[in-house]
């Protein structure tokens, strides 16, 4: 357990669905936090000295303590400040939660990226294997106001990836991954992600996304619409 006095500072990046997942955490458990923006073209001294592996965001300092790895960052924050509980407590749903944490940033985030990267007949395989993979989360969802069951937790927070990165990439690349037709269940979780109190403060706003998104694609030489 915390103690009261702490010092909790983010090294994050403002369009990262990585870093934002750990707003969503700090902000459901009311903590206050100092957010560092970090240029991940320009990597700061800090962040390189406090994530020497990876030398990426998000690390999160606990009074100067740094923890990396998103996944791993929000463990670390459930188990500090054990109030407003992300994960389950049953041992079995904790750990089918992990599992599902892990199919989003293995499975779904890995396969998508190629959405985004490739052209063509590329593109189009890399889409088909994404709904693959989306097909499982639809089939998860359904009876479910959420992920987490019937509010708001840890998968759902790992899911905003999905949510507000690949369904905002999608109108970006020009190409549906993720149609309301094929896949309902995902669109009336995004919505009641939306009412959500804590959510809706953590997202990046749409339109500065969406802009960002696409300079992001074109100083990779990518194509976008």
């Amino acid at each position: 357990m915390a103690e009261r006095s702490e010092e909790v500072k983010l090294l994050g990046m403002w369009a990262s669905p990585f870093s934002r997942r750990v707003e969503i955490a700090l902000t459901l458990k009311g903590l206050p936090y100092e957010f560092s923006e970090q240029d991940i073209a320009n990597k700061s001294p800090l962040l390189l000295q406090s994530n020497p592996v990876h030398k990426m965001i998000p690390v999160l300092l606990h009074n100067g303590k740094p923890i990396s790895e998103s996944l791993v960052i929000l463990e670390y924050i459930d188990d500090t400040w054990q109030h407003n509980q992300i994960l389950p407590q049953d041992p079995y749903d904790k750990a089918i939660a992990r599992f599902w944490a892990r199919f989003v940033d293995e499975q779904i985030y890995v396969t998508a990226m190629k959405v985004v990267g490739k052209v063509g007949e590329e593109r189009d395989a890399a889409v088909e294997a994404t709904r693959d993979l989306l097909k499982l989360m639809e089939k998860e969802l359904v009876g479910k106001d959420f992920l987490g069951g019937e509010s708001l937790g840890f998968v759902d927070i790992v899911a905003t990836l999905v949510a507000f990165w690949l369904m905002r990439t999608e109108e970006v690349v020009g190409v549906k991954v993720v149609p309301v037709e094929m896949f309902p269940e995902i669109h009336r979780w995004v919505k009641n992600l939306l009412d959500v109190d804590v959510i809706k403060k953590c997202i990046p706003p749409e339109g500065e996304h969406l802009n960002y998104i696409r300079a992001r694609m074109d100083s990779l030489k990518l194509k976008s619409v």
